[in-house]
């Protein structure tokens, strides 16, 4: 009699992984009518997707397509991007409080962003976007050129220091940027927070080629991950090339953080929580985690807007205060729950 082997289709937590991926797709598909429904102008869902699939004329229509679609386009892709940033980086590192600001990724995007408002005269947010995504690129390289340096090369540990220690340098940078240019810190601190507000349709499709590309190279390695978790020495027993691992994942964490924080600012939490929430959903492996990462992470961006655009209406607070007013709640409870060793 042969023994089934977990995670082969038909196992109990095959059909568990199934049952959550398909939960999660369909609670991004409600996450999605939210927010195209709700805000300072209601749209029954009905018209939403009449407006979806048919088009239109009316107000209602224009509000759908022309304004709410392109800002739950760019929500969609900015948080699928950060959860699987995040994902991947805490794999990589075996940290379980890593995330995109681990390794100085978001503040090189941020410094970035000072650097282009306070001397470079960039003031909108297209330019914001191309701006950002080179300074999470280039503290991407930065950190990794420092903990490639010594003996065993860019392992975990080094990696987080360095990571701490170029955000650390960065943050003052932006700070001695920001007290000495007050029209800086006054236009930076919308973007600071994280915000879907005025994102349109060219941000969207400014950002998701990179998206794409830095899904594929954390998806790529998913294996290599599940093995990193048992430790170097057991990975490279299972035949994993660690050094591979690593630069792949790390470019791709690198990649999707500097996509996401270029469309919607470093929205808090997402990369943290959402992985944690996916591994008590379905379990560890990595395979399994990403994609539903991928699906979890915009659901809570989504969610974190609608619900920011309805509580002080026709004010909005920005999605990256409800995603840190979400998101630190919803994390302790699993960790009371011990459900991030699932």
């Amino acid at each position: 009699m042969s023994v089934a082997l977990a995670g082969s289709p038909g196992t109990p937590l095959a059909r568990r992984r199934a049952c959550w991926t398909a939960a999660a797709a369909a609670a991004l598909l409600c996450a999605a009518l939210l927010s195209l429904a709700v805000g300072s102008r209601p749209v029954p869902p009905r018209e939403v997707i009449d407006a979806l699939l048919y088009g239109g004329h009316g107000e209602a229509a224009r509000i759908v397509l022309y304004l709410r679609l392109p800002r739950t386009l760019v929500g969609l892709l900015a948080g699928a991007a950060l959860a699987l940033a995040g994902t991947a980086m805490q794999g990589l590192t075996r940290n379980p409080i890593a995330d995109p600001g681990v390794l100085g990724i978001s503040q090189g995007a941020s410094a970035a962003v000072v650097l282009a408002i306070a001397f470079a005269g960039v003031h909108t947010l297209s330019g914001y976007v191309g701006v950002a995504f080179t300074g999470a690129g280039l503290a991407a390289v930065l950190v990794y050129a420092v903990a490639a340096r010594g003996r065993g090369g860019a392992t975990p540990v080094k990696l987080a220091l360095a990571g701490a220690a170029i955000n650390a340098l960065l943050v003052a940078v932006t700070m001695a940027v920001l007290t000495t240019r007050a029209a800086a810190l006054d236009e930076f601190r919308f973007w600071q927070v994280g915000s879907l507000t005025g994102r349109d349709a060219a941000t969207a499709l400014g950002i998701w080629p990179f998206l794409l590309a830095g899904a594929v190279l954390v998806l790529a390695v998913a294996r290599g991950l599940d093995a990193l978790a048992l430790g170097e020495d057991a990975a490279r027993g299972l035949g994993q090339k660690v050094a591979t691992v690593r630069i792949v994942a790390g470019l791709g964490a690198a990649v999707l953080t500097g996509a996401g924080v270029a469309a919607a600012g470093p929205l808090a939490f997402v990369g943290l929580a959402v992985p944690h929430l996916a591994r008590a959903l379905i379990g560890s492996g990595h395979r399994w985690v990403l994609p539903v990462a991928a699906l979890l992470g915009p659901v809570m961006v989504l969610v974190a807007d609608a619900v920011g655009r309805l509580l002080f209406p026709p004010s909005e607070v920005p999605a990256g205060v409800m995603t840190a007013l979400i998101g630190v709640p919803f994390l302790i409870v699993l960790v009371r729950r011990k459900g991030v060793g699932a």
